[in-house]
């Protein structure tokens, strides 16, 4: 069984999701990156789109308004200046 990314999503008002995933796709200022576990180190700035979480077959979506994302041995964190989760209609 391949190992699964720990992974966070803060905004000011709270935490939106804690949990460990198999991959997260974000928007980053310099294009958009997808982080699976073991993903080498990096920090970038975000910009506004849309943080898409995959667990199993199962996908969910927050709409961030900027922040920061890191990349660290301890998985996926980010600060988002805005986050909501995306409810399909």
């Amino acid at each position: 069984m391949a190992g699964k990314l720990s992974f966070s999503l803060v905004s000011p008002e709270r935490e939106v999701f804690s949990g460990l995933v198999d991959q997260v796709d974000a928007p980053g200022v310099e294009g958009d990156f997808g982080v699976l576990p073991d993903h080498a180190p990096f920090m970038t700035a975000l910009r506004e789109g849309l943080v898409t979480v995959y667990v199993g077959a199962a996908r969910t979506q927050y709409d961030v308004k900027g922040g920061f994302a890191d990349v660290n041995g301890e998985g996926l964190t980010i600060l988002a200046e805005q986050a909501t989760e995306v409810v399909a209609a």
